[in-house]
């Protein structure tokens, strides 16, 4: 990439219900924008849906005289669900994530008996393949794949700022889960390798914050030589085999994401709900599964 990429304009929006961080980017030449990893408010408890926090992006975009080009997702998210279709209805961007995302919609249509879903990631405008370029304004953006959370993760580099998905977290909270299916301990740890082998002062943004323990304010921003100098995942001397034990190890104590089966179902749909039914309602479907001995309880 050109070193003469202006360096982006960057707004963090946290979202503390799921942890998550979206980020609106800007051209401050041309104030062209994107937003990444865009969130819809869904309650669980009573299937309510709002859109505050994407209308936060948008009133910002609208105050700084930007115009969103791109929704851009780092990956079909397991703990929130995406708010890309309506960026899309109020400004025309378009709905970029990378091409594996087929991968992801082959192993979930069968899981959530998914018939109405297309598996060649057509539901989304772009997908983008690993190295691949394109423009915000006078910004050059490159995909790269880095999978392992999910076969399909994506980060974006723009300027000098990587948006890493769920690929890395903060140096003191270490790496991402690998025991969805389709991910993978040993590919995680070699996407994480191809970002820590970028130029040291590289600004690295994630998309989830947890605080670690002892630190009480979130954090989503640091950089190639603090996660080299000192992730506690990853840091200089960990082997594959080393971490890919450790990882396995860690995922086998996590809890399913709450918004797990809801989220899945949305964004391997880019945001969309599955079709309202004869009623005008759209439901979501919850596979139950009897746990050995309890079968008839389910029958």
């Amino acid at each position: 990439m050109s070193s003469k990429s202006p360096s982006p304009v960057i707004r963090a929006f946290f979202d503390e219900p799921t942890n998550t961080i979206s980020y609106l980017v800007s051209d401050p030449v041309t104030r062209r924008a994107a937003v990444i990893d865009p969130v819809l408010d869904y309650d669980h408890r009573d299937g309510s849906v709002d859109v505050r926090s994407v209308e936060a992006m948008l009133k910002a975009a609208a105050d700084d005289g930007l115009t969103i080009e791109w929704a851009l997702e780092t990956h079909a998210h397991a703990d929130h669900l995406s708010g890309a279709p309506y960026i899309k209805a109020k400004t025309g961007a378009k709905i970029g994530i990378g091409e594996h995302i087929k991968d992801v919609q082959k192993i979930f249509r069968p899981v959530f008996n998914a018939q109405d879903l297309r598996t060649d990631g057509s539901d989304f405008d772009h997908l983008f393949v690993d190295g691949e370029t394109f423009r915000i304004g006078d910004l050059t953006v490159e995909a790269l794949y880095t999978p392992g959370h999910t076969p399909a993760d994506l980060s974006y580099k723009i300027g000098d700022a990587v948006f890493v998905g769920d690929t890395l977290f903060m140096p003191d909270y270490g790496t991402a889960r690998a025991d969805f299916p389709g991910g993978d301990a040993n590919q995680l740890y070699r996407s994480i390798h191809r970002l820590l082998a970028l130029p040291p002062e590289t600004r690295l943004f994630m998309c989830h914050d947890y605080k670690a323990p002892g630190r009480d304010d979130y954090a989503w921003e640091t950089t190639v030589q603090a996660q080299r100098d000192g992730n506690v995942h990853v840091k200089a001397g960990v082997t594959e085999d080393q971490f890919v034990a450790m990882r396995t190890a860690r995922d086998a104590t996590l809890s399913a994401p709450t918004l797990l089966l809801p989220s899945i179902q949305v964004n391997m749909r880019a945001g969309h709900f599955p079709k309202a039914q004869q009623n005008g309602v759209h439901y979501l479907m919850l596979p139950v599964h009897a746990k050995p001995g309890a079968e008839a309880g389910i029958a």
